[in-house]
């Protein structure tokens, strides 16, 4: 399944997919979700979203993408890196702990296990933008000297973020802020500069 090619579809036929795409999942959750509602509430044809999606991961990753806007995502800069990154993981927490957003996207998870192209599309435009973020404040952090210069960068934002989807997928414990705040202590204290 390859990406939606957006010269081939009528904008306003596109967001009413979308749109009636988020509002059954709202409603339904994304086990019971199916293009056939999609096409019934949009008042699009079935073969239109077959055409431009393929399925039911590809176009509720589109809608996904398209309400959450991550093209251009920054994090704010307080000057204090700990309490920055408290906010992000803190904010990831209670998406986790929102039950529609964690069905859906545990559900988005499990099909990208299996799909090799959905797995690219979600790490390319849902997950990588955001990532990114959290590298580009970390890159500051260094500039400023509260990151050590010789860090791999990559490897910090999964050092925060891995045990967080870790506990996450496989319920091994509670996400609470204070678990999360107790990754970001661990991670800013294992970036420090030595002094």
């Amino acid at each position: 399944m390859s990406a939606p090619n957006p010269a081939r579809r009528n904008e306003r036929t596109r967001r009413a997919i979308l749109d009636a795409t988020l509002a059954l999942l709202a409603e339904t959750g994304y086990a019971d979700l199916t293009i056939g509602a999609i096409a019934a509430r949009a008042g699009a044809g079935r073969q239109t979203i077959y055409r431009w999606w393929g399925g039911k991961g590809a176009i509720v990753l589109d809608a996904l993408v398209d309400a959450v806007e991550v093209t251009g995502m920054t994090l704010a800069d307080s000057g204090d890196l700990a309490a920055d990154l408290r906010l992000v993981l803190r904010a990831t927490v209670a998406e986790f702990a929102d039950p529609r957003i964690s069905e859906t996207t545990r559900a988005i998870t499990i099909e990208t296990l299996i799909d090799a192209d959905l797995a690219g599309q979600v790490r390319d435009r849902l997950l990588r933008p955001q990532l990114d973020a959290v590298k580009d404040r970390l890159r500051a952090g260094q500039r400023a000297g509260q990151v050590r210069d010789d860090l791999n960068l990559d490897l910090a934002v999964e050092l925060l973020f891995g045990p967080l989807y870790h506990r996450w997928l496989l319920r091994t414990g509670p996400l609470t802020e204070r678990y999360a705040d107790g990754l970001v202590d661990l991670a800013v204290a294992a970036m420090r500069p030595a002094h």
